[in-house]
């Protein structure tokens, strides 16, 4: 998912900023505060801002952000990509909500598997997946993406396995190609004999064994290269 026109230049340093409206854009406290101290936005220079939602245009920063260019709709890029990720200890999925963002991967599949040693808790759901929302914006604006990824809710994983379009993350897999451009990627004690079982396809992401978010973020690597064309 990459930005095209002049924001693909590679002298277009502009700093990107997902909006709410485009036509009426507003900055948060953040991201005003992120921009004139971090990035040092001044008064008249020129940012992008984006609805997260594959369009863009060319605005200026100042009390008010001034919208001074056209809103330019960038194609969904094909086909759409996802990698489903088990439910992993402390902070680790921040990180990789946050790569699998700058890689372009357009759906984020949380999965409850057997041997998770973490357990999803209902009553903080909307607040962690309001943490991981937060993580894809400001990686999506990093990486200057005009469409924010989905983050799903957990499932089991028996429940997204078997689809036609979907691969399991197994060392005696084959190789990662389009036909199947989800890839689901066990936990750090590996998937259980009744998971395997309902995969349809496996993949391999590589020689060696590797953690349950290095893997995740082997898999968008090796889904979004396969898809710009880069290998």
């Amino acid at each position: 998912d990459q930005i095209r026109g002049p924001m693909t230049r590679g002298a277009d340093a502009r700093p990107h900023v997902v909006v709410d409206d485009l036509e009426a854009p507003t900055l948060s406290d953040d991201d005003r505060r992120h921009l004139e101290r971090a990035l040092r936005v001044r008064p008249g220079d020129e940012i992008t801002i984006s609805d997260g939602a594959d369009r863009w245009r060319v605005a200026r920063m100042g009390a008010t952000v001034e919208v001074i260019g056209e809103t330019n709709d960038v194609p969904a890029a094909e086909p759409a990509i996802a990698v489903g990720v088990s439910l992993l200890k402390g902070r680790k999925l921040d990180l990789v909500v946050q790569k699998l963002t700058e890689l372009g991967v357009d759906r984020i599949r949380l999965v409850e598997a057997e041997r998770c040693v973490t357990r999803w808790s209902h009553d903080k759901s909307d607040r962690v997946l309001d943490r991981y929302a937060r993580v894809a914006r400001e990686a999506a604006m990093q990486s200057r993406r005009c469409r924010l990824p989905v983050v799903d809710a957990p499932v089991p994983a028996v429940e997204v396995r078997g689809g036609e379009g979907v691969a399991a993350a197994h060392m005696d897999g084959g190789a990662v190609t389009l036909d199947r451009p989800t890839i689901l990627v066990g936990p750090e004690g590996g998937w259980s004999d009744d998971e395997l079982d309902a995969a349809r396809h496996r993949v391999a992401l590589g020689a060696h064994v590797l953690r349950a978010d290095t893997a995740a973020i082997a898999a968008g690597v090796l889904l979004g290269a396969l898809r710009s064309g880069a290998v």
